[in-house]
């Protein structure tokens, strides 16, 4: 288990893909929970699973989140919590 702390201004994406890149770590799970202060996430219209929509968040949001990490590449999915009990998950 690697354990990677995200510093405030960090990009999760980035800093995961450089972490598992440095170790040469090809696959794997990954967890995630914490805090973020904004964020782009994709969903995707249901006519079309391939495409995606982008949509982001500038605000303080929880997060939860899981992925794996496969040809040595990540893919996370999240939920987030906002202000008035509501989730996003992409």
């Amino acid at each position: 288990m690697i354990k990677i702390h995200i510093t405030s201004g960090e990009e999760i994406l980035e800093k995961v893909t450089k972490v598992i890149t440095e170790k040469r770590i090809t696959n794997g799970s990954l967890t995630l929970h914490g805090a973020i202060d904004s964020c782009c996430i994709s969903t995707m219209p249901k006519e079309n699973a391939k495409k995606d929509i982008l949509t982001e968040y500038n605000e303080p949001l929880e997060l939860s989140g899981t992925g794996d990490i496969s040809g040595g590449k990540p893919h996370i999915h999240v939920v987030l919590g906002r202000e008035g009990n509501v989730a996003i998950a992409g």
